[in-house]
């Protein structure tokens, strides 16, 4: 099975579960033997990623390819041009227009319009532009490759992707992290949804990577429930962490609550701060800890000051790699008070460093965590309740972070692996 996958990002350099999520697909499907060829926006850089190794550019200028040498069957294309001068996502529409024309003159048939086959809508934004450059150069590699699959991975890559089943005439997959309602909640970005929506019509499967996200798709996007999947993720086992509590401002006495995560609106990170002070109230020796990056982050600084309890919360901005096995190795506790998560991989990950879990009943997870406290986001109340009790009662946190230690082990990426390939499989039946 040969897969031409579509990503916006990849580790080293991610922004949030996207990225762990495509690394721990990618490397199951390599295990079982699932050929993927893996396109990117921009160049990863041996100086960040040690275990990526240049094969050379061989397409296009613009274009190198690369090969994680530990991955044997994926095989990286990176799309690493800047926007050009005076560019639009029309321009980049009408290069794949010309490349399907040049297609059916060879091959007979009518040609239809790029605008038609990606979006009704012309954006001029750069990051729109990018999407749509993105998708023309990528439909233009599609043309040296060989494969069975496109398979294209949130709203970002769904305009190339269907711009590559167009090209080689293969089934498209479109695979929903997230919505933008989940992102935005009712204010939603129009032109992100216009995207969305044209991705899910235009594909002939659409993986939910839960059945809360399976939902929103059929209510919100109008699309028939047959055709959706659902796929949930996966987490990896890591190794130990050697600690340190120096220039943390972190006390050993003191109990760590973590908030790990996008500082957003989606993350619920105001309910958080709401919490902790509630905590605090009743238990002094708490630090609550909030990595991240996001656009509240300025927000959630004030907040924290504004109720009294700057001095006992932690900012450390955005994690990565050791940084963060170590932040969960220091923790006692992790809250996820997220008020919309299509999945929500950190809980997972939390609880395969043996840190129990508070998640919002609003998320993904929650269908697969059986050994974790569940609470409406919007419930402070009860989120202080809980993390008091878990801090206050050894036994209850064992229990926790035990019995969902051993939980999480069943939910390894291969078995995400293998329903995805059942799904290709299918999907090739009689074509």
């Amino acid at each position: 099975m040969k897969v031409f996958m579509l990503g916006w990002e990849f580790p080293p350099f991610i922004s949030g579960g996207l990225g762990t999520a495509c690394y721990g697909l990618t490397r199951a499907m390599d295990k079982i033997g699932v050929q993927v060829t893996f396109v990117l926006p921009k160049m990863v850089g041996n100086q960040y990623s040690p275990h990526v190794k240049l094969i050379g550019p061989d397409f296009l200028s613009s274009e190198a390819s690369l090969k994680i040498s530990e991955l044997e069957n994926v095989t990286f294309r990176t799309i690493n041009s800047p926007l050009q001068p005076y560019s639009t996502p029309n321009s980049y529409q009408q290069r794949i227009e010309e490349s399907l024309r040049q297609k059916h003159e060879m091959h007979g048939g009518s040609v239809n319009s790029a605008s038609h086959l990606i979006s009704s809508t012309h954006y001029s934004s750069d990051m729109y532009t990018e999407v749509y450059r993105y998708a023309a150069v990528a439909a233009e590699l599609a043309e040296n490759e060989h494969f069975d699959i496109v398979h294209a991975h949130d709203w970002m890559t769904y305009p190339a992707g269907i711009a590559v089943a167009a090209m080689s005439e293969r089934p498209l997959i479109v695979h929903v992290h997230s919505t933008e309602f989940d992102r935005s909640g009712e204010h939603v970005n129009q032109m992100i949804y216009d995207i969305e929506r044209n991705g899910m019509e235009r594909a002939d499967k659409v993986i939910a990577v839960s059945h809360f996200t399976r939902g929103i798709i059929i209510s919100r996007y109008g699309i028939s429930g047959e055709k959706v999947e659902v796929v949930h993720n996966g987490v990896e086992r890591n190794g130990s962490s050697d600690l340190c509590l120096a220039e943390t401002g972190i006390d050993k006495d003191e109990r760590i609550v973590l908030f790990l995560g996008r500082i957003t609106m989606q993350k619920g990170p105001e309910y958080f701060l709401h919490a902790a002070k509630k905590v605090l109230e009743v238990m002094g020796n708490v630090k609550f800890v909030m990595a991240g990056s996001g656009d509240l982050m300025h927000h959630a600084i004030e907040m924290a000051a504004e109720l009294g309890i700057g001095q006992k919360v932690v900012f450390t901005g955005f994690l990565r790699g050791e940084d963060v096995r170590k932040i969960y190795k220091m923790a006692d506790l992790y809250v996820m008070p997220s008020v919309s998560e299509p999945f929500g991989i950190a809980p997972l990950e939390a609880l395969d460093n043996d840190v129990p879990v508070i998640i919002s009943k609003q998320s993904g997870v929650s269908e697969v965590l059986m050994h974790a406290l569940k609470v409406d986001f919007w419930d402070v109340d009860e989120i202080a309740n809980k993390i008091v009790a878990v801090l206050k009662y050894p036994p209850l946190q064992e229990t926790l972070a035990n019995h969902g230690n051993f939980e999480v082990r069943k939910l390894r990426w291969k078995d995400s692996a293998q329903k995805c390939l059942r799904i290709y499989e299918g999907m090739l039946v009689g074509v």
